[in-house]
């Protein structure tokens, strides 16, 4: 079965990628449901940042590529990848700043 063997593969590349931990996400992903004025911001983020054809793939969500996500933590937060811990203020402030784009450019 050919969705089968592609699930297995995407598995085996997740587990040979670096992430930052669960509850990093999880913290982020609460302090973004605590602020419902950035909820649509988020949305055409994940939108953005989705990898092509991401409902084809495993886990069927809209993340971004994990070598594109371990890039941007290691650029933004640097030090080894085990050692990073994504500090949810940041994506808050992130999220403002691309609202506050978002409303220059269509007033």
């Amino acid at each position: 079965m050919p969705g089968a063997a592609a699930g297995r593969a995407y598995r085996a590349g997740m587990a040979t990628t670096r992430h930052v931990g669960g509850g990093s996400t999880r913290r982020s992903v609460g302090a973004v449901l605590a602020r419902p004025h950035l909820w649509w911001t988020a949305l055409r983020q994940a939108g953005r940042l989705a990898r092509p054809g991401w409902w084809r793939r495993p886990p069927f969500l809209p993340l971004p590529d994990p070598e594109y996500l371990d890039f941007r933590l290691e650029t933004h937060y640097g030090g080894a990848p085990g050692s990073r811990v994504q500090d949810p203020s940041d994506l808050v402030r992130y999220l403002e700043w691309c609202r506050d784009q978002e409303r220059l450019r269509h007033p």
